[in-house]
């Protein structure tokens, strides 16, 4: 992976421990020479994982719309910013040119964007990683609804195992790096979605 998306709150809630797991985070994508593709803000969790990677020599590059940019929210120091027209434009960019997907805390945003390329990579759109960090266990209440889909019917398990779960960023990337892909064909055919 040479590009990895992160998607993050733009709110912070003061916890040390998502801090540091931000740094650590930070620590692991420069030493792998990993540019890090994120929401294009200055505040909450987007701004401290971009300044952690930036002052640690990485690059970054931020993707905002213009109405958010209007707000003075961007973060001007990236090592490039692009603008877009509206929420859409800026999620295909950010997907388009990332090779991995991090999910940090957030919240309806970081959900909308997990699940947005989550589809995507069930439906065969796309076979890039995707792993939730999930630091304090935040994300523990969400895997159960995960496994009570796949209890319920709702979702295969083959389908559940696409998410990547780790605490650490290390074996996170690790297993993003050795993650492989195939698409489940016959729930598209049974469905007439080819």
């Amino acid at each position: 992976m040479k590009s990895v998306c992160v998607y993050c709150g733009a709110s912070f809630n003061g916890d040390p421990e998502l801090a540091n797991a931000v740094e650590q985070l930070a620590t692991e994508l420069t030493a792998k020479n990993i540019d890090l593709v994120y929401g294009g803000g200055s505040v909450g969790v987007m701004g401290l994982i971009a300044d952690a990677v930036m002052n640690r020599g990485g690059r970054v590059t931020g993707v905002i719309p213009q109405f958010l940019l209007d707000l003075e929210v961007a973060h001007r120091e990236v090592t490039h910013l692009i603008v877009t027209e509206n929420m859409h434009q800026r999620k295909k960019n950010m997907a388009d040119i990332s090779e991995g997907f991090i999910i940090l805390p957030g919240g309806f945003g970081t959900l909308e964007e997990f699940f947005e390329v989550l589809t995507w990579l069930q439906l065969g759109l796309h076979s890039k990683p995707i792993g939730v960090l999930n630091v304090g266990g935040y994300y523990d209440s969400l895997f159960a609804q995960l496994d009570a889909m796949v209890e319920r019917g709702f979702l295969k398990q083959q389908n559940r195992e696409l998410v990547l779960d780790e605490s650490d960023p290390a074996l996170l990337l690790s297993k993003m790096e050795q993650f492989s892909v195939q698409t489940d064909d016959i729930w598209l055919k049974d469905r007439n979605l080819t």
